[in-house]
Protein backbone atom coordinates (compact mmCIF):
# COMPACT_ATOMS: atom_id res chain seq x y z
CA UNK A 1 0.00 0.00 0.00
CA UNK A 2 1.30 3.44 -0.93
CA UNK A 3 -0.36 6.03 1.36
CA UNK A 4 1.37 9.64 1.23
CA UNK A 5 2.46 11.33 4.45
CA UNK A 6 0.32 14.07 5.36
CA UNK A 7 2.21 16.06 8.02
CA UNK A 8 -0.58 18.73 8.51
CA UNK A 9 -2.70 15.30 9.84
CA UNK A 10 0.53 14.47 11.96
CA UNK A 11 1.05 17.58 13.00
CA UNK A 12 -2.86 18.31 14.63
CA UNK A 13 -2.72 14.30 16.17
CA UNK A 14 0.73 15.16 17.72
CA UNK A 15 -0.48 16.95 20.59
CA UNK A 16 -1.66 14.93 23.54
CA UNK A 17 -4.62 17.17 24.46
CA UNK A 18 -5.95 17.06 20.96
CA UNK A 19 -5.42 12.28 20.83
CA UNK A 20 -7.33 12.72 24.39
CA UNK A 21 -10.33 14.76 22.76
CA UNK A 22 -10.33 12.37 19.77
CA UNK A 23 -10.07 9.35 22.87
CA UNK A 24 -13.75 11.03 24.39
CA UNK A 25 -14.99 11.90 20.86
CA UNK A 26 -14.37 8.27 20.12
CA UNK A 27 -15.79 6.77 23.46
CA UNK A 28 -18.74 9.11 23.57
CA UNK A 29 -19.50 9.55 20.23
CA UNK A 30 -20.00 13.30 20.01
CA UNK A 31 -19.22 15.77 22.43
CA UNK A 32 -18.91 19.96 22.50
CA UNK A 33 -16.43 22.26 23.35
CA UNK A 34 -17.68 22.31 27.44
CA UNK A 35 -18.51 18.81 27.13
CA UNK A 36 -15.05 18.31 26.47
CA UNK A 37 -13.62 20.82 28.89
CA UNK A 38 -15.22 19.64 31.84
CA UNK A 39 -12.86 16.63 31.29
CA UNK A 40 -9.68 17.90 30.37
CA UNK A 41 -7.16 20.08 32.12
CA UNK A 42 -7.61 22.78 29.54
CA UNK A 43 -10.41 25.65 29.43
CA UNK A 44 -13.34 25.91 27.50
CA UNK A 45 -11.38 28.57 24.72
CA UNK A 46 -8.43 25.99 24.57
CA UNK A 47 -10.76 23.05 23.63
CA UNK A 48 -12.23 24.92 21.27
CA UNK A 49 -9.12 25.92 19.00
CA UNK A 50 -8.15 22.48 19.37
CA UNK A 51 -11.44 21.45 17.83
CA UNK A 52 -10.71 23.78 14.94
CA UNK A 53 -7.00 21.94 14.16
CA UNK A 54 -9.00 18.72 14.06
CA UNK A 55 -11.88 20.07 11.97
CA UNK A 56 -8.95 21.45 9.44
CA UNK A 57 -7.33 18.93 8.88
CA UNK A 58 -10.79 16.80 8.73
CA UNK A 59 -10.76 14.36 11.66
CA UNK A 60 -13.76 16.18 13.44
CA UNK A 61 -16.41 17.59 12.24
CA UNK A 62 -18.96 19.94 14.07
CA UNK A 63 -22.48 20.18 13.60
CA UNK A 64 -25.01 23.41 14.81
CA UNK A 65 -26.08 22.29 18.23
CA UNK A 66 -27.75 25.54 20.16
CA UNK A 67 -25.33 27.73 20.79
CA UNK A 68 -22.22 25.13 20.29
CA UNK A 69 -21.11 23.10 17.99
CA UNK A 70 -21.45 18.89 18.25
CA UNK A 71 -18.25 17.50 17.08
CA UNK A 72 -17.80 13.70 15.95
CA UNK A 73 -15.02 12.18 14.72
CA UNK A 74 -14.35 11.17 10.87
CA UNK A 75 -14.28 7.51 11.00
CA UNK A 76 -12.74 7.49 7.06
CA UNK A 77 -10.48 10.23 8.23
CA UNK A 78 -9.03 8.69 10.99
CA UNK A 79 -8.61 5.51 9.17
CA UNK A 80 -6.55 7.35 6.68
CA UNK A 81 -4.31 8.32 9.51
CA UNK A 82 -3.79 4.50 10.88
CA UNK A 83 -2.98 3.92 7.30
CA UNK A 84 -0.68 6.99 7.35
CA UNK A 85 0.57 5.13 11.06
CA UNK A 86 1.08 1.92 9.74
CA UNK A 87 3.22 2.95 6.37
CA UNK A 88 5.30 5.22 8.51
CA UNK A 89 5.84 2.32 10.82
CA UNK A 90 6.57 -0.52 8.34
CA UNK A 91 9.53 2.30 6.77
CA UNK A 92 11.09 2.79 10.34
CA UNK A 93 10.85 -1.42 11.16
CA UNK A 94 12.95 -1.72 7.81
CA UNK A 95 15.26 1.44 8.78
CA UNK A 96 16.11 -0.38 12.10
CA UNK A 97 16.35 -4.07 10.69
CA UNK A 98 19.20 -2.63 8.34
CA UNK A 99 20.66 -0.47 11.87
CA UNK A 100 20.27 -3.91 13.65
CA UNK A 101 21.68 -5.83 10.63
CA UNK A 102 24.61 -3.46 10.13
CA UNK A 103 25.35 -3.12 14.12
CA UNK A 104 25.61 -7.11 13.95
CA UNK A 105 27.94 -6.99 11.47
CA UNK A 106 30.49 -5.21 12.85
CA UNK A 107 30.56 -6.79 16.32
CA UNK A 108 31.00 -9.92 13.92
CA UNK A 109 33.84 -8.12 12.84
CA UNK A 110 35.30 -6.67 15.66
CA UNK A 111 35.11 -10.21 17.67
CA UNK A 112 36.83 -11.77 14.75
CA UNK A 113 39.65 -9.12 15.12
CA UNK A 114 40.09 -9.64 18.86
CA UNK A 115 40.40 -13.47 18.48
CA UNK A 116 43.00 -12.82 15.59
CA UNK A 117 45.54 -10.44 17.81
Amino acid sequence: MNVSIDDDLWSAVGDPTRRRMLDLLLADGTGTATTLSDRLPVTRQAVAKHLGVLDRVGLVHGTPSGRERLYSVDEAQLARAVAQLSTVRDAWDGRLQRIKRMAEAIQTQTQRQERGN
